[in-house]
This record gives structure tokens, sequence and C-alpha cells, in this order.
């Protein structure tokens, strides 16, 4: 039998012969028996598979085909044609767009390869279409309006009808044209506000000059110029500043809820440029990722092609200016990377929701109760009259008639209620500039019993006051503040110039020679410890002072820093966190005054009227890992190195040198309600620095 059995050679892509005709069973002769040799005596696998796949596949090629007549649809087709219909449909209608990088081009919106969105706000909920069913599904949706819904609509029923219609429909009519009328002016308002902001005008940097652009028309790769206390309108990258140190400070409370200001950095590349104008001589683009959530990261980089050789600069969350934050300081030009839905704010913004309060749920509630309250009394009486004739009919029109035991008049009054509730709290005048963006929970407010919060900042409105320094052995609160000035007053006036090499802890200055002195391991005089702490305090922040120029003088805030007049009445402190800054204004009141800060040195200025200068050496940001920064600076004078560290006492507990006192004190302050902050201090020596480095 085995030698009956014909073989084939396998050939890919060919023709396969039916084996059903036998006519064709052999595709050799027996004269041609020679040939038998030369042939394939084994198939590979991959033949196995192919003549398996055949065998089953043909079943299903004979089913598919079979016509698709007027049968096939009416036994089932038209399911199959439907749901395909409907499939795609939905993945027409629901299929979001993917989000990519991108390159963009410096004042270049034409050069975009991809369409953007537009640059408009929209938070309204329904349109002219979607709102008088939209309102009435989120009425009727609730039980409560649903019962009388039903209860009126019963009244057409002759069998059923009790009384007049419009003792049922004009308080349900009433109720919803009162609703709708809220949820109308809800929506105008909304509308508004959208359309003041996206109107809002903002200068755009073209070739010809500077052209008035509205919010909504801004497009990707325009170069927008923003003000003081301006809003950004779209997500940018911060190219230039008219502060001379390259960097301004943004306020983020619409954006993350936190009030500190975040101090962000112009790209260098474009900051050194000579004037504005410059920005449409040179070829630059910026490769930004695609648009995501994440408000704290940012990845991309600049690059600048007419140079030679190119500019790759990388850029981080420090050089990025995100839409719905306010400018705090200066003027900045950003390029546009992402606008409408694709920014940061907006997809960290979930749509519009219906808010229902706890009254209404509460109220829904009981109204189900009452209802089966109302079922069983009907049911007993009908009972009572034995279940004769259409009992039925009867049980539903006792259920009309203890209709009243649920009011309607209960939710035509919790309307209107919330109504004026919302607007007394808008023309309160205890409060003034409240406003209630949702009329349908202004009750909630005096549900409140108790408030939560993991941050102090919440319930100190981030107003800092510095109220105790403790060094160890001494202790001063504010009612001996007048002390440290005295002892900071008498550090200072005991100076005198020293060479660079003199004392390794030279970022104090250095006294005249003392019996303390001549004896380094002595414990140092309080004097000279209260010294060393202001001084590090004075100089481990990242406050930046800023004056402001005067009404009628005309004088350039640039123009009288460069002349050193440091004014004290003009000046303002400028931070990322309160705390920063109410250290500084302490240093400020005890005699220490910071009055300069770029991003290579920082100036303070003694009671004697002397400038210190520091060059920044090293920052160590504060993160919330880590919590706490460092600086590294050195001191112009004597050329000494210094390490001033600060952060929270679990953080520096393991770091400073051990002592018995920290933990206990610390443990003190905090008891007594205030914020607790450690501050050190490390000299370094130039080989240290450049081990480090």
């Amino acid at each position: 039998m085995a030698d009956s059995i014909p073989l084939y050679p396998v050939r890919k892509n060919s023709k396969r012969i039916p084996l059903y005709h036998s006519a064709k069973l052999s595709r050799y002769s027996e004269d041609d028996s020679s040939n038998l040799d030369e042939m394939p005596l084994m198939m590979s696998e991959e033949g196995f598979e192919n003549e398996e796949s055949d065998y089953q596949a043909l079943p299903r090629t004979r089913l598919n085909r079979r016509p698709r007549g007027l049968g096939w649809f009416l036994m089932g087709g038209w399911r199959m044609l439907c749901g395909s219909c409907c499939d795609c449909l939905a993945r027409t209608c629901w299929r979001k767009k993917e989000l990519k990088a991108r390159s963009v081009w410096l004042g270049c919106p034409e050069k975009c390869e991809e369409k953007h969105p537009r640059n408009a706000i929209k938070n309204q909920k329904y349109n002219f279409i979607t709102f008088v069913p939209g309102v009435l599904y989120q009425q009727f949706k609730f039980f409560l309006n649903l019962y009388f819904l039903v209860v009126a609509l019963s009244q057409f029923v002759p069998s059923m009808s009790i009384g007049y219609l419009y003792t049922y429909w004009a308080p349900l009519v009433f109720v919803l044209s009162v609703t709708m009328v809220r949820e109308a002016v809800d929506e105008v308002r909304r509308f508004q506000r959208d359309k003041e902001m996206n109107g809002q005008l903002y200068e755009k940097l073209t070739v010809r000059g500077k052209v008035q652009v509205k919010s909504s028309d801004i497009q990707v790769g325009d170069m927008i110029i923003v003000e003081k206390n301006q809003r950004i309108p779209a997500d940018m990258i911060f190219l230039r500043t008219s502060e001379k140190n390259g960097s301004c400070f943004i306020r983020t409370d619409q954006l993350d809820g936190e009030t500190d200001w975040k101090l962000k950095i112009a790209v260098v590349c474009t900051q050194r440029l000579a004037a504005v104008g410059d920005l449409f001589s040179i070829r630059a683009f910026v490769h930004a990722q695609k648009p995501q959530l994440d408000i704290h990261s940012f990845e991309g980089n600049f690059t600048r092609e007419d140079s030679d050789p190119q500019i790759h600069e990388s850029l981080n969350i420090e050089n990025t200016l995100w839409a719905s934050t306010v400018v705090a300081s200066g003027t900045v030009i950003g390029l546009v990377i992402y606008t409408g839905k694709e920014t940061r704010s907006v997809l960290n913004t979930s749509s519009a929701k219906n808010k229902v309060g706890l009254l209404d749920l509460e109220l829904n509630r009981l109204t189900k109760a009452l209802f089966l309250a109302q079922v069983v009394l009907a049911f007993v009486m009908v009972a009572l009259q034995g279940f004769v004739g259409q009992w039925f009919r009867n049980l539903c029109r006792f259920i009309v008639l203890f209709s009243s035991i649920i009011p309607i008049s209960l939710r035509v009054n919790l309307d209107m209620g919330k109504t004026a509730y919302a607007w007394m709290i808008m023309k309160d005048e205890n409060i003034p500039g409240t406003v209630v963006r949702t009329s349908t929970i202004p009750e909630e407010l005096g549900r409140l019993v108790y408030l939560l919060t993991d941050k102090t900042g919440t319930l100190t409105q981030n107003e800092m006051i510095f109220k105790r320094l403790h060094l160890g052995t001494v202790s001063y609160g504010t009612d001996t503040m007048d002390e440290i000035q005295s002892h900071i007053i008498q550090s200072y006036a005991q100076v005198v110039p020293q060479p660079a090499n003199g004392v390794a802890g030279g970022a104090t200055p250095s006294r005249k020679p003392t019996a303390a002195a001549a004896a380094p391991k002595v414990r140092k005089s309080v004097v000279s410890r209260i010294h060393e702490a202001v001084k590090a305090i004075a100089l481990c922040h990242n406050v930046t002072p800023v004056y402001e120029a005067g009404a009628g003088d005309g004088v350039e805030t640039e123009a009288a820093e460069a002349e050193q007049d440091f004014n004290d009445h003009s000046r303002t402190y400028q931070a990322s966190s309160p705390d920063e800054v109410a250290l500084v204004r302490w240093t400020d009141s005890v005699g220490l005054t910071l009055v300069n800060r770029d991003l290579a040195s920082l100036q303070l200025r003694t009671p004697s009227g002397q400038i210190l200068t520091f060059h920044i050496l090293q920052i160590f940001p504060f993160t919330s890992e880590s919590k706490r920064m460092g600086i590294i600076v050195r001191e112009e004078a004597t050329g000494d190195i210094t390490f001033y560290m600060k952060g929270a006492d679990v953080a520096m507990a393991t770091i400073v040198q051990y002592n018995d006192w920290l933990d206990e004190e610390c443990g003190n302050m905090a008891r007594e309600g205030l914020r607790t902050l450690v501050v050190a201090k490390k000299s370094l020596s130039e080989e240290q620095y450049q081990d480090f480095e």
C-alpha cells in the first residue's frame, strides 16, 4: 500500500492539483519511473501545514461563497449589518487623535506638519441642541422628579383621574422651569467667562513687528509676549525675559492649587541675543515630547542650525510656561508648543458634570421610603375591600390619592432656596468677589463641620512670620529680636579685611584677635554663632529682590540696579515659597539685607552699608523627596567656599553633627504650632570643592 501512494514535490505558490479527479491521480506515468529518484521522498513541515490548512479552509471558502440574498438577510443577516455599521460609526465618532512629538520652528507656524487644535477654552456642558434633553435627563434620573412625572401622566387615564390636571402639572412644570432657568443662567455665565478668556488680547511677534492677537487665535509656532500679571494663554517654551538674570517667577495656583511661585529659566541661546528681533534672524527649532498629563516634567531640546557648530540645548520643566499660570515678574516671550485640548491644564481637567448635593440624595432616599409606605397603605385599603373587581386599578387609584404624602412643594422650595442662597453668597459684603459657579450645591457650605488639610498654607494663607531662633544653648523669640540685631551690628563693626588664605571658616568674616580666636577649640561666642546663623539664613534660599520703578521717575529697573541704588522702599522679594520670603525679611529686619541676586551671584548689605558679594557655585533645589535644599557660595572678599543647607528636621537630623538638643527643641516648637526648619553650614577647601565637581 505504501508503494502505491504518489509522492508529490512541494512547490510554494503553485497551483495544486485536485485529488478527486481520477484521470489525474498521478502526475507521472509508469514510463517515467526513472524520474522518481530525482523527486523528494519527504514533504517538509511547511508542506504538511499548508495541506492541513487547505483542507480546513475548504468548507469555509465554500461557505463564504454562498449568495447573500433576501433569505440570508431575513434569517439574521440584518443583525450583522447593523452591528458592523454601529461599530464603524462608534470608531469614527469616538476615535481619539494620536498624540505625537513635534518640532516647532521659531516664528514659523506654517512649518507645522500636523494640524493642531484651536486654542479656545470651552467649559460649557450643553449646546442649543442638547440643553433641553440634557436638563430633563438630569432631573428625571432622580426618583423624586420621576415619581411626580408618572403621577401627572396618570391623570390622562380616565380610570385613574381623580382631580384637575393643573393641580398635578402646574407644580411640576414650575419646578422644571426654575431648574432650566437656573441651568441656563449657569451656562450663560460659563459662556461669558469662556468668551472673556478667549477674547483676551496678546502681542505676537512677527517679522513686521508686534501684532495683537486673540487668545483663541494663537497657533503652535507663534511667539507670544506675556506681560506681568497676565495669564499665559498656551503651553510655551520660555525664550526671553526682560529680567537681566534670565529668569522669572510664575503663579501656578490655577493649575496645581499651589500658591508658591515657581522659578522659570529662559533658554540660554535666545536670552543672550542682543535684541528681540534677532529671534527671526536665527534658524532654530524646538523638539517637544508628545502632550501628556504630568505637569511636573518635560523633555525636549532646542537646536540652532545656523551656527557653526550647531547649538543643542536640553529643555526641562524649568524652561516651560504652562497655560493658565500667571507671570509674576517681568515680561516674557514664549514659543507656543501646545494649544487647546493638548495643553497640560486641559488634559488634567475632567469634563463638566452635573454636581448633586447631599441634600438632594437624602431627599431622594426619603422619597423612595415614603413611596413604599404609600404602596403599603394602598395595598391595605385594597385588602380591606376584599380584592373585589378590578382591584389592581383600585390599587393605582389609592396610590394617586396618597400622593400628597410626598409634597411637590418640597421640591419647589428646595430649588427656590438654592437660587436665593447662591444670590446671597455673591452679594455678601463680607466675602466680596465670590463667584457661585454651580448653583445646584450652594447649601453644601452649610454642612461643613471639619476641615482636614495636610498643607498649613491652606489655613495660614501662606503669610509666614519668623518667630523663634534656637542655637542650642540660647533661644530668641519675638521679644528678644533686638538683641540679635545688636549682635549683628557688633559683629560687622569688628570686621577687618583678610586675605583669601585666611581662616578655613571664611564664610564668616574674621574678627579682631581675641582669646577665643587664639584657641580654636574653645566654644564660639554667642555673637559669632548668631552672626553665622543669620548669615546662613540670608544666603541659603532662592529669593530674588525686585525693584519697582517709580511712577514719575521713569528710571528702568535694570539701570537702577546697575548703579547699585538699592532703595528699600521699592524693593520686594519673590520666591517659590513664602517660607523663604519670611526668612529673608527677617534677616533684613535684623540688619543683613539681600539687595541683589542673579543666576551667578547674590549681594548682601551689612548694617554699616557695606556690600558683600557671594558667587553662586552650585544650587541644590528643594524636592519633596529630599525635603531640603542647599547652596555652595564663594565669598568674593576672602575667596572662602561654604556649603549651606536647610530642610526639615527629619531630613537634617541624620546629616548634621550629632547633638542632644535638636530633636527636643524641634518637637517643642512643633507642639506650639510653629513650622520648624534646620539650617547648617560646612566650610569647604578648594580641593574638596574640586573633588566634588
